[in-house]
């Protein structure tokens, strides 16, 4: 036998549950709190995925939930996927296309770190609002949600390298790591233990078979286009990943939201940076301990045009804050961690042709190819060849403002055929 404890805490109130487990089902449940008796009455005699799909009061339901969720478990069922859900309608419509497709659908919400001083902390992806906004869309279509709380795992892997990155002079970009590696390892990991046969995926992007090889590819819609911020997905996890919007748009998804009721339909987009809640990132690093230590603003024959209160507020082609008042338009070329120096120029000292991508992978043998290196910035031709450890890109036109820690993302059509940090530019 199993014991299984839960507790939650909503607007002053407390809830906790305790089950106990044999033999697959729900043997005892108690505990006190609102709503919490009706539910455990609900629950007793049910597998423990059954109990998921069962629905009560919030503060109730959160409690059942955090004692069910680092439990779950369940044998291979050969029609059941794990669909990622984050409260929005993009999740929620992918929720409703695999279970009318006859699949046996069960959500998954990741209860990540967000700052607790941002001004969006209860409206981001990850945030208790949205794992309630995603558990009431599964219970509704009579599905069963799952809550996985990783807050402090999260904090470790993805909050701390992007703060210590601005640390060494870098502009990092959290959401290619925590896709890349944290967030998709937890999912198909869920999945594994519930016998899912595949993780589902609100993301615009698709899937392509591409020189012999399953590759992720860009989704239809170039405006709404996530294969960015997937890119560092190993592609062996591939054949265990559904992305269903992938070939419509936005517009295409809010209208079959609408269309099937789901309250998620005018939900408004999710963070970039989920754990920022909202803040500007300077902000937030100046909370983690960033200093805001004054230094010099730099040309670049090192004559000193104005002062700054941190490098680490300044990332490569940035123009705003530089407190500097010339002839001529200036941009900030690099900070430099060790002086605490930022230097600035004009626009043409920011142009780079050659990139080195170090923690990178090509993923089919590739020449030519057009790599993106910020998600908002286009894709540009470029010749690559393989390194140790990574790869070096050869631009055809020069690139501006390309920074130390940002994702480049090597495309032939639509396939992403590589991907890695830039360590370098020049």
């Amino acid at each position: 036998m199993t014991e299984l404890i839960g507790n939650s805490a909503r607007d002053g109130d407390v809830a906790w549950v305790r089950l106990e487990v044999a033999g697959g089902r729900l043997l005892a449940a108690a505990g006190e709190g609102p709503g919490v008796p009706a539910l455990c009455a609900a629950v007793r005699g049910l597998t423990p995925l059954a109990a998921a799909a069962v629905p009560g009061e919030p503060l109730a339901g959160d409690a059942l939930h955090d004692a069910l969720g680092p439990a779950m478990a369940a044998p291979a069922s050969e029609g059941r996927l794990a669909v990622a859900m984050s409260g929005g309608v993009d999740s929620a419509v992918a929720l409703l296309r695999a279970q009318d497709d006859g699949h046996e659908p069960v959500g998954v919400t990741l209860r990540l770190w967000t700052d607790p001083a941002g001004p969006s902390s209860e409206r981001v992806c990850c945030s208790p609002e949205s794992v309630l906004a995603a558990r009431e869309t599964c219970h509704r279509l009579g599905l069963p949600h799952v809550t996985l709380d990783l807050r402090e795992g999260f904090r470790k892997a993805i909050v701390r390298p992007f703060v210590s990155g601005y640390a060494r002079g870098e502009t990092p970009n959290p959401c290619t790591r925590c896709n890349g590696g944290f967030r998709f390892a937890a999912l198909l990991a869920f999945a594994r233990r519930i016998g899912a046969q595949k993780l589902v995926t609100g993301h615009y992007a698709r899937l392509a078979e591409h020189r012999g090889r399953l590759l992720l590819a860009r989704g239809a819609d170039p405006d709404k286009d996530q294969s960015y911020m997937l890119a560092r997905l190993d592609p062996r996890v591939l054949p265990r990943l559904w992305f269903p919007l992938g070939a419509q748009g936005k517009a295409d998804t809010r209208a079959e939201a609408r269309a099937a009721g789901l309250e998620a339909a005018g939900r408004a987009e999710s963070q970039e940076a989920c754990f920022l809640a909202g803040a500007d990132y300077r902000d937030f690093l100046a909370r983690q301990g960033l200093s805001a230590r004054e230094g010099p603003v730099l040309d670049e024959e090192g004559r000193e045009l104005g002062r700054h209160e941190g490098f680490w507020r300044f990332t490569p082609g940035q123009r705003r804050g530089l407190g500097v008042a010339t002839g001529q338009p200036l941009y900030a070329l690099r900070a430099d961690p060790r002086t605490n120096a930022v230097v600035v120029g004009p626009r043409e000292a920011l142009a780079r042709r050659e990139i080195r991508v170090g923690k990178g992978r090509l993923f089919v043998p590739v020449g030519r190819v057009e790599a993106k290196l910020r998600y908002r910035s286009p894709a540009m031709a470029a010749s690559v060849e393989h390194e140790n450890r990574g790869f070096r890109i050869a631009l055809d036109q020069p690139a501006y403002g390309v920074a130390k820690g940002q994702a480049a993302v090597l495309y032939e059509g639509d396939a992403v055929v590589g991907a890695g940090l830039i360590t370098a530019a020049h």
